[in-house]
Order: C-alpha cells, then sequence, then structure tokens
C-alpha cells in the first residue's frame, strides 16, 4: 500500500487553463478529480469529468478520439460517456492511474498544441454544469470511526462509561439510506417523526433538534463477490477516492427511536455529498500514519492490522464546516466557522472499515459509499457537529449578529470544506459540500 508519488504530484507543475494557477484553488493540476454532471444546454444524459480550475473536463465527450486516448485507455475513458462513475471506478486502479498520467499531460502547461487544442474543445466552466452524485444508485454505509466523536457524544448520555466495551475492537457502523443521497446545493426538509419529552407521551411533527455531521466519504472500486472477504493488505486497491458527507440528523427523533435497532427516521431524510471524487491518487502527498492508539488499547485484531496500513493508512485533511444564517446573510456577513478538525484524527483507517465491512462476505460493489462518521478532535474547536458543540443544546453557539443556535433552524446554510496541505506540494481540496434548511411540510 506504498502511494505512488509521480510527474502528477509535482508542485512546480502549471497548466494552461490559468484558473487552476491560483494559489487557492481547490482543483490544481496536481488534483484532477472525477465527477458526474449534465450539460446545461440541453444535453439529456450525463457524463463524467474532471475538474481543473474553475473548468470541467468533459472526458464523456472526448473518449473516443485515437490521437488523445490509445487503445489501453480508450476503454476505461469510455465509461465516462455513460455518466455512471461505478463503471469507471471498477477499471482497475492501474488504468485509472494511467488515465490519470494522460489527462495530466494534456492539461499541463507544456503540452503539445495538438493535445492543448483538442482538450479545449471540450473545456466548460463549471457554472454552465449541473453536479450530479457521484455515483448512482449506490449501497451506503455510514460509521462511527472518531473516538473524540465516540467520547464526546457518548459523555452526554452516558457520563460514567462514554464508550461501549466494543469500540476499540469494531469499526462500528449501519447501513444508510441510498435513496435520499443528494448532491451538493440540494435544499434539505426538515423532517418530522416521532419524540418524546421526559415522561411525556410522544408526539409527531417537525424536528426541534436538526444538526448537521462533518464527515468524509470514500468510494468503492473494485468490488468483491457475495460470500468473499477483501484483506486489509489489499484494501486500498478497492478505494477510488473520497468526498465530503454531511450526514444531517434529527436527534430528537434519533433519541427517541434508535434503541434497540439504531438510526432510522433521525438520519435517512437526507444525506448531502460533494460532487468531485478526489482520487486517493491524488492524496498520496497526505498520507499519514493511522491514529496512535492510547497506552492500555487494545491492538486490532489480525483482521484488520497490516503494517503498511499502519504506516500509510492515514490522511491528513482539514475540514471545516461553517454556518450562514438568513440574518447575516441580509447583513453581508460571511459565514461562521463552527468547527475544524482533521481526518488523521480517525480510530479507524478506511482500509480497516472496509475490510471489517466485506469481513462476513458482504459484497462491496463499484460505486457503494462508505462514509466515516462525524470527524472531530480532541478539543471544542474541532467538535463536527453540533450536539458536541452545544452539550445537547445546553451551550448554545452565539453569532456576530447576536442570534444563537443550539440547533438548526429554517434558512440556515450549513458549508463542509476539506483540503490538504503539505510543504513541497500543491494545495488540493475536495470543493464544498452545502445546503439550506427548509420548512417542514405541514401534517
Amino acid at each position: 500500500m506504498k502511494p505512488l508519488l509521480d510527474e502528477t504530484h509535482d508542485a512546480s507543475v502549471r497548466s494552461w487553463v490559468e484558473s487552476a494557477n491560483v494559489a487557492d484553488t481547490d482543483f490544481p493540476i496536481q488534483n484532477l478529480p472525477f465527477g458526474r454532471f449534465l450539460r446545461r444546454d440541453g444535453e439529456p444524459d450525463g457524463t463524467v469529468g474532471v475538474a481543473i480550475g474553475d473548468r470541467v473536463l468533459d472526458l464523456g465527450g472526448m473518449h473516443g478520439t485515437k490521437e488523445i486516448f490509445d487503445e489501453s485507455l480508450r476503454s476505461a475513458a469510455s465509461f465516462c460517456s455513460f455518466g455512471a462513475m461505478g463503471l469507471l471506478m471498477a477499471v482497475g486502479t492501474g488504468r485509472r492511474r494511467a488515465l490519470r498520467r494522460r489527462i495530466h499531460a494534456l492539461l499541463r502547461q507544456d503540452a503539445s498544441a495538438s493535445d492543448r487544442e483538442f482538450a479545449s474543445r471540450h473545456l466548460l466552466a463549471q457554472t454552465d454544469v449541473e453536479m450530479l452524485t457521484p455515483t448512482e444508485r449506490p449501497e451506503y454505509t455510514d460509521f462511527y470511526a472518531s473516538i473524540f466523536h465516540a467520547t464526546n457524544v457518548g459523555k452526554l448520555f452516558r457520563p460514567d462509561n462514554p464508550l461501549l466495551p466494543n469500540y476499540k475492537y469494531v469499526p462500528i457502523g449501519y447501513h444508510g439510506r441510498a435513496s435520499s443521497l443528494v448532491v451538493t446545493g440540494t435544499p434539505i426538509r426538515r423532517p418530522c417523526g416521532q419524540t418524546r419529552e421526559g415522561d411525556a407521551a410522544p408526539k409527531f411533527g417537525p424536528t426541534a433538534a436538526l444538526d448537521y455531521e462533518l464527515e468524509v466519504g470514500f468510494f468503492v472500486s473494485a468490488g468483491n463477490k457475495l460470500g468473499e472477504t477483501i484483506p486489509i493488505g489489499e484494501a486500498e486497491e478497492h478505494i477510488l477516492g473520497i468526498c465530503l458527507v454531511n450526514d444531517w440528523s434529527a436527534r430528537d427523533i434519533q433519541a427517541w427511536e434508535y434503541q434497540p435497532l439504531g438510526p432510522f427516521l433521525g438520519k435517512s431524510f437526507a444525506t448531502s455529498l460533494s460532487p468531485w471524487v478526489v482520487t486517493m491518487e491524488a492524496l498520496a502527498p497526505f498520507r499519514t500514519p493511522a491514529f496512535a492508539r492510547a497506552e492500555g488499547d487494545p491492538a486490532p485484531l489480525p483482521y484488520l492490522f497490516d503494517e503498511s496500513d499502519q504506516e500509510r493508512g492515514g490522511l491528513d485533511l482539514w475540514l471545516e464546516v461553517s454556518l450562514s444564517t438568513p440574518r447575516m446573510r441580509v447583513a453581508g456577513i460571511a459565514p461562521v466557522v463552527l468547527g475544524r478538525s482533521n481526518f488523521r484524527d480517525m480510530y479507524w483507517t478506511m482500509a480497516q472499515m472496509l475490510t471489517h465491512h466485506a469481513s462476513n462476505g458482504c459484497n462491496l460493489r463499484a460505486g457503494d459509499l462508505l462514509a466515516s462518521g462525524t470527524v472531530s478532535g480532541a478539543d471544542k474547536t474541532a467538535r463536527g457537529c453540533l450536539l458536541e458543540l452545544t452539550s445537547r443544546g445546553k451551550d448554545p453557539v452565539t453569532l456576530p449578529t447576536g442570534e444563537q443556535r443550539k440547533f438548526l433552524e429554517d434558512g440556515d446554510e450549513i458549508i463542509l470544506r476539506g483540503y490538504g496541505e503539505r510543504d513541497g506540494f500543491r494545495r488540493i481540496g475536495l470543493g464544498s459540500c452545502h445546503g439550506t434548511i427548509l420548512p417542514a411540510f405541514a401534517n
């Protein structure tokens, strides 16, 4: 599982797409994330492209050209024309890496005149496309991989025993609702459900405790057959890349319904995704050791332990969540950062989560989404949800307008961002994931 560094990571390389050379762009030529989109010019079919600066290179429109893609790459590129990222994910890491290197060569400043001329004819402004979720009809699993989040939440409900006995042995997760995965910018309708306060009788109505969860999702590339497993040493060959995830939560609905079977209506109403899949190849410079377990913590069981994963299984990525209220927008006040955490602080690596998922013979498929669970850090500035940040509503957040928030109100917008930075390499970003709360439907 040794990350591969090659010419596509060279920080000195610039692109002839000038917006890709701006210092704080999320999408320099060293990134090249994949995404699905519709053209706004009336073209009815979705396609797959690559983000470069403020542009999109339409791979679906250029896949068949012999002068651009040799025979070994045309089949990989051809899947982009179907608008189905799952097909591209399944081609294997070798051909995807080769496709990345060819795209990099097309877009670099010293590209040949013919390459540049051809690629420029398939370059679209991001404002001229409508982004879609990265994959169609995926399966979705949400984990609980931050020990800081698990401990903080556990203290709110079980002060004397915040972590359950299984946490340090098992990557905890649950199967989410894939039909309500939505792309960034999709408005989020306040859900209704059953809630109960104290000893009062349960009631049905809009949630009064709507929350966000700052997460990272990763996509399965090649899957496994039913009944087969994925060894930990091979797990990363089954991961294409990552995106941002906001797993919206209705805390009062969840608190009443989750025992004994876990999350249901408090989670299934919506989960927002950023549209660009930042590949594991692009993330190679930001690999870091797995989370250092505290002295006395159990070592991972053998099926979850791999030396290479321990050495390089983490990702040094900064994640931020910001809030903008209607009053803030009217006053011209920028969104307020509520939390800033780092993905390297996850107790379980992506490889461990994937391997555990398949360890009972569950068949993962290309395009399936696995999410990390809320990413929180050790201090209050690094908490990834309002449940933690406000201590279940007891300590409201005060905003520049004087407004306070225990949980989200109608009209609030939540914005997630993420990026990797390391000396000697270009900063690369994950784009953004945002959604605005709409009032509940009348029942």
